[in-house]
């Protein structure tokens, strides 16, 4: 069984930086894929970034495209999502997945493990 446990939310202004990140434990296929989502009340879990566990390939959302960068680390069993020029519409629960297939989805039904979620929230 795979656990994930994501940490380095809080509350920032807009402008500032912030890095989530998410440790992974138990066994997983070195091929998965790794997201970042994010979910605010009364809709749906969004795609915010992904990565290849195995080769490092990336994925963005247009919406965050150029101002957050997703990266792994396969020897602490890690991944971090680093969030810069935030945007009060980047206020969300942010979650890591784990996919245990090559190919990247957008969607999060494709992804069968999940972290609890940290609260990122950026005032005006």
């Amino acid at each position: 069984q795979v656990q994930l446990v994501e940490s380095g939310g809080g509350l920032v202004q807009a402008g500032d930086s912030l890095r989530l990140s998410c440790a992974a434990s138990g066994r997983f296929d070195k091929w998965s894929h790794m997201a970042w989502f994010r979910q605010v009340p009364g809709k749906e879990r969004e795609f915010v970034a992904g990565i290849g566990w195995s080769d490092g390939t990336t994925s963005y959302a247009d919406s965050v495209e150029g101002r957050f960068t997703v990266s792994r680390d396969n020897t602490k069993n890690t991944a971090e999502l680093q969030m810069n020029s935030l945007k009060p519409e980047d206020s969300a629960v942010y979650y890591c997945a784990l996919r245990q297939a090559w190919l990247i989805e957008t969607s999060a039904s494709k992804y069968e493990f999940w972290g609890q979620g940290t609260q990122v929230t950026v005032s005006s």
